[in-house]
This record gives C-alpha cells, structure tokens and sequence, in this order.
C-alpha cells in the first residue's frame, strides 16, 4: 500500500500497522517520521494514510488485532472524542484529539485520546530555546489564532511555559472569547486577555513567547489587516527578546508572520519542529518504548531535507 508517496507495505504485510485519518491529506510527513522511528526500534510496523471523515469505517478498522494506533487530523479531532473508551486529561482540557492508542484493562481492549500537540508547543520551545528564563518565563506570550491550535498553545503556555499573562489576537472576535471561555471552563485560562485595537497592543508589556497558530495567508479583509497590526505591534514591544513558533509549515515552513517575527529581532521557531515533537511523544503511546537519541536525530535529519526542498508537502 502507498501511503502519501512513502511506501509503508501493505498492513497485512506488518507486524503492526496504523493509520493517519483525516481529509485533504496530501503527500504527508507522519507516515515518514514513524517509520523512521519504527526503524531505529526494530520494528516491522507502518503508518497507512486514511483519507476519509468516516468515523464507522475507521472504527472497524481500528477493531483489527494488529491495529496499535492513529494520528487524528481534520476534521476528526473533535468528532472523534465521544467514540473513545478513555481520554487523556489533556485531550480533556483541549477538546481535541490527535492520538488515538489502544490499552488492555481487565480483559477490554480499550481506545484511548490523546492530545500530544501540547507536547509539540512545550518541547519544539523547550528544545530550540538557549535561555527560556530570559526569553519567556516570568513574561507574557501571545497567541495568535482561535481555533483547537490555539487552545493547546494556551494549555502548553500555562501548564509548562511560566508565562505571566496570555495575550490572545484573532482576526474572529466571537472565536477569540469561545477560545477564552473554553480555557477559563477548563481550568488553564488564567490571565487570558483579548486584544481587539492596536491602541490596546500598545500598552501592553512585550511578549516572550509567541505562538502562531493560523495560516499562512494575506490578510484581505479590514480584520484581518488589523489583526496583522496588531501583532506587528506586539512583536515590536517584543524588543528583540522574543521567540516565536510558527505552528503553521505547509505549503512552506517559511511565513509572513515567521519573516515579520525576524525583522523585530525574534527568534523562530518553525512549526515542523512541533511536528516532529507531536510525533515522537505519538510513538511513545504507541509502542511504550522510550524514543532514544539516534531515532530523534534520524527524524530531524528526513524533517530537515524535507523543509530544504522548494516546497514541502504535508
């Protein structure tokens, strides 16, 4: 079976296999960073792509004996929750589920969610960072967006970040305050403010860490310009100390915001590296096995030659 222009064999070939459920796939990285994961660990498992919202089918599927697990992408990380045995506490708190993996209790073989994007905010900052005591701790952030993204980058921030207060910028108000509320409802939104005029962003203290959570598009409407100013100005009070991670990496890890970002003298992070974080904190559900140096290195290294390439896919 080819599975994203990466051919992981058909499943019945493996001694494992997975799949990557969501729609509008495309060419993708995951099936390629696990098994390079897979490799390192000597195991004859695969990730297959299922490019479909079809909850039943997927179900079925996951009922085969050899199944261990999937990545959930859009539009099925949301849908997907009420269909599970168990959920983790932060695929409780998000209210979005990208990791689904398969426990045994009491003679029950169980499916479990999982949140590992948060684990992909914390370490993508947490690892390319030299100095998060004088680049984020003790600071406010920002986060720009309002959708799942944006509420696991909050999460992250909150849990593990030591971040003052959190700065929220979205070109959608309503969404901006059911993001809030989420937050607040669920335990992590203290300190959450909305930031709605440039006026507003002036006389807010500077963020360190800033994270990045829409696409990479022109701003069109009067919104959306506006919204692109107001973080302009936040990046500004930045004052150089500022580090960015640009959630955002297809068609291209290389945005606007990340470029806006590096002309006020931030550091950037690009969103293949919360990929990469996601990913292996994934193969730790899956297989229960630590992901040792080598197989880390190995991912960066594929990741790596794939942003090298004029135009990444996935």
């Amino acid at each position: 079976m080819e599975a994203s222009g990466y051919d992981v064999g058909d499943a019945d070939t493996l001694d494992r296999h997975g799949y990557l459920f969501g729609e509008k796939l495309g060419p993708s990285l995951s099936p390629l960073l696990h098994q390079e994961v897979y490799r390192h660990l000597g195991l004859r498992w695969g990730q297959v792509c299922l490019d479909s919202s079809d909850m039943g089918l997927f179900l079925k599927l996951a009922q085969h004996p050899n199944f261990y697990g999937a990545s959930i992408t859009m539009p099925n990380k949301v849908a997907i929750m009420s269909h599970l045995d168990d959920l983790t506490d932060e695929c409780r708190a998000v209210g979005a589920c990208n990791t689904v993996f398969v426990r045994e209790s009491n003679g029950r073989r169980l499916l479990c969610g999982a949140n590992t994007d948060v684990v992909g905010v914390r370490d993508a900052l947490g690892f390319n960072v030299a100095d998060p005591a004088t680049a984020y701790h003790n600071r406010p952030a920002l986060v720009v967006g309002g959708g799942g993204a944006a509420r696991g980058a909050v999460y992250a921030l909150r849990r593990w970040m030591e971040v003052t207060d959190i700065y929220v910028v979205n070109r959608d108000a309503d969404e901006a305050e059911a993001l809030m509320s989420h937050c607040k409802t669920c335990g992590y939104g203290q300190g959450l403010s909305h930031v709605t005029t440039e006026d507003e962003a002036e006389g807010l203290e500077g963020p360190g860490a800033i994270v990045a959570c829409v696409p990479d598009a022109v701003p069109r409407t009067e919104m959306e310009m506006r919204t692109r100013r107001m973080v302009d100005v936040l990046l500004g009070k930045a004052a150089g100390r500022g580090v960015m991670l640009e959630m955002c990496y297809n068609p291209t890890p290389f945005t606007a915001l990340g470029a806006l970002a590096e002309q006020h003298g931030c550091q950037v992070v690009l969103g293949t590296e919360a990929m990469i974080w996601q990913g292996l904190e994934q193969d730790r559900y899956w297989t229960g096995l630590k992901v040792g140096e080598p197989a880390v290195e190995g991912v960066k290294a594929l990741i790596a030659a794939k942003v090298a390439q004029p135009c990444l896919e996935g």
